[in-house]
This record gives structure tokens, sequence and C-alpha cells, in this order.
């Protein structure tokens, strides 16, 4: 049996929960208070199989990113479960400086694989610990949003709050 804890907290882009394993990692998290909404990002053997409500490491730095330390968050544990490819991307997501997002395309080629687009998009669709692994910094060519799990309207604060163009918190 695997233990995880949860935990909700009100943020200025809405209810944001994290899920940290029993070392303290995010496995996963979301702007949701929709806990079945963030273990269905997870692979089956992935989820834990107890959930236990109380307070993270995280949290903390939730909490410093929002109100203005937008490296915060690079420290916080996580833990995912994938390919080498998705490992690898994965990491190279918490690289991407805030303020500086980069387009799917040059995120392939960040990850040796530069016509490998399309693997990139999907590396970022199958992130689950969202903030902590930045994948709202990646965009369409041109700028564009594209999807994120969480809204459009949260993936646009979040960059607009890396920018400078909003106010903190």
């Amino acid at each position: 049996m695997t233990t995880a804890t949860r935990q909700t907290i009100d943020t200025p882009d809405g209810p944001f929960t994290i899920i940290a394993d029993a070392d303290a990692a995010v496995i996963a998290s979301g702007w949701t208070a929709d806990i079945e909404a963030l273990l269905a990002r997870l692979a089956p053997s992935a989820r834990p199989t107890e959930l236990v409500e109380g307070e993270t490491d995280a949290a903390s730095a939730v909490a410093a990113y929002y109100g203005g330390d937008l490296t915060a968050i690079e420290s916080v544990a996580v833990s995912q479960t994938g390919t080498d490819m998705q490992r690898a991307g994965w990491a190279a997501l918490r690289e991407i400086t805030p303020g500086q997002p980069l387009t799917y395309a040059e995120f392939a080629a960040a990850l040796g694989s530069p016509s490998a687009v399309r693997a990139a998009a999907s590396i970022c669709a199958k992130n689950a610990p969202a903030l902590f692994v930045p994948c709202h910094r990646v965009l369409r060519a041109g700028g564009a949003l594209g999807g994120f799990a969480w809204g459009v309207q949260v993936k646009q604060a979040l960059l607009d709050r890396e920018s400078g163009r909003s106010l903190v918190g």
C-alpha cells in the first residue's frame, strides 16, 4: 500500500492541489480541487492506494511563487514515471527560464530531436506535477498558447506573471 499526502491551497488562479508521495516528492498537481482529475493524470501503477489530507512541503513553494519568487518551485522534488524520453523531457522543462518560454519546435530541438515536435507536445501533455515541471512554458509556433490541462486562462496568467505583465499574487 502506498500512501500519499494531498493538500489544496488557494491561489490567484484558483484552487491548487498537490499530491506528494511518502518522500515528499510531488507526483501530481494542478489548478483543481478534484482529486480524481489529478489521479487520472498518473499511470495506474503510479497512483497511490491511499490519500491522506495533510500539509506538503511543496505548498510553501507555491505560496512563494505566487508571492513573486518565480524560482521557488525549482527546488521542489518531483517523481514521475515514464519512458526515458519523457523523463528527459520533464527534466528539460524544469530548465526553461521563467519569462522565456519556448515553442514546441524549440523544445524538441532542446531535447536533441528537432523533428519530434509531436513527441515534445506529448511530453508536456503527460506532465502530472504541473507548475513544478513548468510545461506551461512551452507554446505553439508564433506564440499561440496551445492546450493546457488546467485551462488556457491559467496558462496565460502564469506566463504573464513570469514575464512581469501581471501583478504579483
